[in-house]
């Protein structure tokens, strides 16, 4: 079998992928996740999706969002984006409709791990990687393991305080947190609340008005690029990576956004890292399911050891 299939679980679309021995990412299905429509629906989907490749995979590796027990197979926790997903058993579910080998880990770690195979971090020691999106999630990398913290949940980046999003209410229940100021969702907000045009209606149009140098669209992504610079760098002062890599579809904002995100980077960093930078991944959105097809491989490999006993 030379391929197994990496899956990308996410709250609005789910992709799957072939991926070969090298990292290689072959054809790719996209489907919509069916989210409000509950966990069985969701698992049902993935496995549609995962037929559909055909190709014989030896087992499937599946980044999910959530908080992803790895160990158990089960999501312990996850935001009102997937109703009904904490506690759902993602690998035992996934094994039962597929017959194959799986393995399971959160979207972010995944995310991270593809960078670190065959991305941007492949000759990296410590990376500390943050993808902005639709929400803020972060992986630190050490000697290419995830590290996980003592309850699974390291890598919430999203969930430091930092004073441009002081009294905004954050995703998690809390306030004060950088994802309500630097997520797609909170950026867009925060423009159309400050004047923003109402046929605007997303954040990508938002980058391209900052492209043709509207003062509003700047300032906008000025804000939230900065807010998330500033908690990157206070990150890097903690944990001295090798690398900060930065994904996720904000990324995506152009030079009006990684320009105040770098200087707030750099203001907040001590001596000793200065000339540290972060930088975009290699892999885009692929990342995901590079680093799902690594744990699939992982799982074929346990599995035909387990049969060769």
């Amino acid at each position: 079998m030379n391929h197994v299939v990496g899956v990308d679980i996410g709250g609005t679309k789910t992709s799957a992928a072939l991926i070969d021995r090298t990292g290689e990412v072959g054809r790719t299905v996209t489907v919509p996740t069916p989210a409000a429509e509950g966990p069985r629906a969701v698992l049902a989907a993935v496995a549609d999706a995962v037929r559909r490749l055909g190709g014989g995979p030896a087992a499937v590796g599946v980044g999910s969002a959530g908080v992803i027990d790895p160990a158990g197979g089960r999501v312990l926790s996850a935001t009102d984006a997937m109703p009904g997903w904490a506690g759902t058993d993602l690998r035992g579910g996934l094994h039962d409709l597929l017959g194959l080998p799986v393995a399971v880990e959160n979207d972010v770690h995944a995310h991270a791990l593809g960078e670190a195979w065959t991305g941007a971090a492949a000759d990296s020691r410590t990376v500390l990687l943050v993808a902005a999106g639709t929400g803020v999630g972060g992986s630190l990398l050490i000697d290419g393991a995830v590290h996980r913290g003592a309850r699974t949940a390291a890598g919430h980046v999203g969930h430091l305080a930092v004073p441009a999003a002081a009294g905004r209410p954050c995703t998690c229940g809390g306030r004060s947190h950088v994802e309500a100021a630097a997520a797609g969702p909170a950026l867009y907000a925060d423009y159309r609340a400050n004047g923003g045009r109402a046929e605007v209606t997303d954040l990508r149009a938002v980058a391209a008005l900052a492209e043709e140098g509207d003062a509003l669209a700047l300032r906008t992504l000025e804000r939230g690029a900065t807010a998330l610079g500033q908690a990157l760098g206070g990150l890097a002062n903690v944990l001295d990576p090798d690398l900060v890599l930065v994904g996720g579809g904000v990324a995506g904002c152009g030079e009006a956004w990684w320009q105040p995100l770098r200087a707030a980077f750099a203001a907040e960093l001590l001596p000793p890292l200065r000339g540290l930078e972060p930088v975009p991944g290699r892999l885009g959105t692929a990342a995901a399911l590079v680093g799902a097809g690594l744990i699939g491989w992982e799982a074929a490999a346990w599995s035909t050891t387990r049969c060769d006993r």
